[in-house]
């Protein structure tokens, strides 16, 4: 198997718990995967309207942050993608809504449900102190739960993708799949550029300058010159 055989051809899943956490994580994989042959989807769990600690955009409207949505897919090409929840007492309190409930959504409820796509890939935010993020992950790797194929459709690659400005502390992510984007950074930062609202002046870890400096980072720990890291939670071949 080459060492892009795992994103080649494939339909892969991607779970972002907000606008933004995706192209943070894996936008660059993205890119590399639709060019690749992949068919790729996006399922946003939650996005309405925000208030938070931001001199220039401290109210943003969740029709903003869609419309940001937009713009960012039209960046990267992805085959379609799709929201859950568009309500303001939802967003972020996703740790409030039963675990059974998310669960059914991603798994077979959701427009863009495993049931529905079939994927080979699934992307799930890394566990973290975000108490969306921490029930999206564990509400994605319940619905990718192994059954037979007769039965349900298998995922045979489960990743996390890195968001270490949401890390607790430097031993709650432990990369062990690192894809390479030196051709495809510049597209994920134009991507992640199309969420305004969301970006800060460097050196936030919100700024598009940090997100330039951690993808050298991953690709400095493989050595190439930009990468994309990952925990692997399962991978079949």
């Amino acid at each position: 198997m080459t060492n892009e055989a795992l994103l080649s051809g494939r339909t892969i899943l991607v779970v972002s718990p907000h606008a933004d956490d995706e192209t943070f994580g894996c936008a660059g994989t993205k890119a590399k995967a639709r060019s690749l042959g992949s068919r790729v989807f996006v399922m946003y769990v939650s996005v309405a309207n925000l208030e938070h600690y931001s001199a220039e955009h401290r109210n943003v409207s969740g029709d903003t942050r869609s419309g940001e949505i937009a713009e960012a897919m039209r960046t990267l090409g992805v085959e379609d993608y799709a929201v859950l929840y568009t309500d303001d007492y939802s967003h972020l309190r996703l740790d409030t809504v039963p675990q059974r409930d998310l669960i059914a959504k991603i798994e077979r409820e959701g427009e863009l449900s495993i049931d529905r796509l079939k994927p080979d890939v699934l992307l799930l935010p890394a566990v973290s102190y975000n108490q969306d993020h921490e029930a999206v992950f564990h509400a994605g790797f319940a619905a990718c739960r192994p059954h037979l194929n007769a039965d349900k459709p298998f995922v045979s690659l489960v990743l996390a993708y890195d968001q270490p400005q949401l890390a607790w502390n430097a031993s709650s992510f432990h990369p062990n799949f690192y894809v390479d984007i030196s051709d495809f950074l510049e597209v994920k930062l134009k991507a992640h550029a199309c969420h305004r609202s969301q970006l800060r002046p460097d050196p936030h870890h919100a700024s598009l300058e940090n997100l330039e400096r951690l993808a050298r980072l991953r690709g400095s720990e493989v050595s190439v010159k930009a990468a994309e890291a990952f925990e692997c939670y399962r991978c079949v071949v």
